[in-house]
C-alpha cells in the first residue's frame, strides 16, 4: 500500500469545508470558508486547519507549505457514492433506456471481466480518472466475478485510497455467464469480505445489483450476509425508471412497494446506499429516513437514460430527512467530473422547480456523501484528525471561467461558476492520505501570432 506521508506537509490557499448539514441547519451555521487557510498533514491525517495567520506559527519546524495562491480552492476530496468501474469501457454508449441499455451494452461488457488482466487494466484507468477529477473515495460496483473485486481492491490499496466495493450478485435475468446462485454469491462474497473488508482503508459493500436480477432467495442470502457483517456497506439500485418500478411490481407482487422488496429481505438500514430513488413514494422515503439508509443521487446518468429528475428537496425535507450522496454512475453517467455532476444536479432541481445553491451542492459532494456512506468521521471535511484526502481546484481553469470570475460579486457566485462551467481541468491537485497523488500538468499557452 502507498504509505501516507510521514513528514509534516501543508497546503495553503482559500478553503471550503462544512461542520454540519446545511440542508438542515443552514449555511451560516455549517459552512466554513477561509480566504487564506493552511491545511497541515502528517501520518495520513490532517493535523491543523484554519486561517493561515493562526496555523502558520503552530506548524512543526521544517514543514513544507505548498502555497496554491488566491485563485485556488482547497477542500476535502470529492466522494462518489455510486459508480460502476466495469462500465468505464462503455461510457457514452448511445441509444437505449435503462433496461434495454443493460442488455445491449452493460452485460456484454461485464462478461470481459472474467479475465483479471482486463479487469486490472480497467481498474487502473478508473482510479486514474478518479484522481484526475479529485475523487478520493468511491463506492463501487464490480462484476459477478470475484477477480474483478480483487483487481480493483489491489489497485486501490496500492494507491492508499479509501474505497468501498463489492461483487455484484445476480441469479436471474442476465446472461448465463454472468449469473451466480444464492449460495455461490453468498460464499464468494463471504470470502471477499474476509480478505478485504477493513484492510487498510478498504471496505466491502454487499452488492445485489437490483431486485430485477436477484431472486427472493438471493436477496435473503444477501440480507443474512449483511446481518453477519453489519459494518459492511450494502449497495443496490432502486426506482431508477418508471418501467423498472413496474417490472419489480410484477416480479414481487406480494410486496407493498419497491423498497419493501429489500426491507423484507433485511436489506434496508444504516450503511445501505440505494442508487437513484427517483420514483420512490412517500412511505418509502419515510422508511429510508427511519432506517438511516441513503440515496445516491446520479443526475448525469438519469438524464442520459431519460430516467427522470430526482427531487433533492423532497428527499432532504426537514421533518424526515433522508441521507443523500452524489454519484457519477459511470457508465450511464457521462462524466467522472464531480463539478459536471453538480451542474446536472442543479438542473435536476430546476426541473423540480427548486434551486440548488452551489454551497449546498458542494456539501453534497463532500461531507454529505461521506455521511451517506457513514464515513463522515473519517473523510469529507477539513478538520484536525480527519484523513488527509484533499482536492485543490483552480478557480480560473479556462479562459471562459477566468473571464466570468472577473465579474463574480461574491464567493457564492464563484462557486456556482465552478460547478456550472468547471470540469476535470479545474482539478490541479489531489492528495490521498496526505500524499500528492495527482498534479495537473500545466500546458503553456501558445505564443501570440505575429502581427501582419
Amino acid at each position: 500500500m502507498a504509505a501516507p506521508t510521514s513528514r509534516p506537509a501543508a497546503v495553503r490557499g482559500p478553503a471550503l469545508s462544512f461542520t454540519g448539514d446545511p440542508f438542515h441547519d443552514g449555511l451560516e451555521a455549517t459552512m466554513v470558508h477561509e480566504p487564506d487557510a493552511i491545511v497541515a498533514m502528517a501520518e495520513g491525517r490532517i493535523t491543523h486547519f484554519g486561517p493561515a495567520s493562526r496555523i502558520a506559527p503552530l506548524l512543526p519546524a521544517g514543514t513544507e507549505v505548498r502555497d496554491y495562491g488566491r485563485d485556488a480552492l482547497i477542500s476535502a476530496g470529492f466522494i462518489d457514492t455510486h459508480v460502476h468501474y466495469p462500465q468505464t469501457p462503455m461510457i457514452a454508449s448511445h441509444g437505449a433506456q435503462l433496461l434495454d441499455w443493460l442488455n445491449k451494452y452493460t452485460f456484454p461488457t461485464e462478461l470481459k471481466f472474467a479475465d483479471k488482466v482486463f479487469a486490472r487494466d480497467v481498474a487502473r484507468l478508473f482510479l486514474r480518472e478518479n484522481l484526475r477529477n479529485g475523487i478520493t473515495t468511491s463506492c463501487v460496483y464490480c462484476t459477478v466475478h470475484p477477480q474483478s473485486v480483487d483487481a480493483l481492491f489491489e489497485e486501490a490499496e496500492a494507491l492508499g485510497l479509501r474505497l468501498a466495493a463489492g461483487k455484484v450478485l445476480m441469479d436471474r435475468n442476465a446472461p448465463d455467464a454472468l449469473l451466480d446462485t444464492a449460495q455461490s454469491g453468498y460464499d464468494e462474497s463471504q470470502a471477499l469480505i474476509q480478505k478485504w473488508h477493513g484492510r487498510g482503508r478498504l471496505l466491502y459493500a454487499i452488492t445485489p445489483r437490483f431486485a430485477g436480477t436477484s431472486t427472493s432467495g438471493q436477496l435473503a442470502a444477501a440480507g443474512a450476509l449483511w446481518r453477519e457483517h453489519s459494518d459492511c456497506l450494502m449497495q443496490t439500485h432502486i426506482a431508477e425508471s418508471r418501467d423498472e418500478v413496474a417490472w419489480i411490481k410484477e416480479l414481487f407482487p406480494e410486496r407493498r412497494n419497491y423498497l419493501d422488496v429489500y426491507d423484507h429481505h433485511g436489506l434496508c438500514g444504516a450503511r445501505a446506499v440505494f442508487g437513484h430513488g427517483i420514483w420512490l413514494d412517500e412511505p418509502e422515503m419515510q422508511r429510508l429516513h427511519e432506517s438511516g439508509a441513503a440515496i445516491a443521487h446520479c443526475p448525469t446518468s438519469n438524464f442520459f437514460l431519460g430516467s427522470g429528475a430526482f427531487d433533492l428537496t423532497r428527499a432532504v425535507r426537514k421533518e424526515r430527512p433522508v441521507r443523500v450522496g452524489l454519484g457519477t454512475d459511470i457508465g450511464a453517467g457521462t462524466s467522472f467530473s464531480i463539478l459536471a455532476t453538480l451542474d446536472a444536479a442543479y438542473k435536476a432541481s430546476q426541473l423540480n422547480r427548486q434551486s440548488l445553491s452551489a454551497a449546498h451542492a458542494y456539501y453534497l459532494a463532500t461531507r454529505g456523501s461521506a455521511r451517506a456512506l457513514y464515513l463522515d468521521d473519517k473523510v469529507g471535511s477539513l478538520a484536525a484528525g480527519m484523513e488527509a484526502d484533499l482536492v485543490v481546484l483552480d478557480m480560473r481553469s479556462t479562459p471562459l471561467i477566468d473571464a466570468r470570475m472577473a465579474g463574480a460579486k461574491d464567493f457564492a457566485e464563484q462557486l456556482f461558476i465552478q460547478m456550472t462551467l468547471g470540469d476535470d481541468r479545474a482539478v490541479q491537485a489531489t492528495y490521498v492520505a496526505g500524499r500528492l497523488a495527482y498534479a495537473r500538468e500545466l500546458v503553456a499557452a501558445p505564443p501570440p501570432s505575429p502581427s501582419p
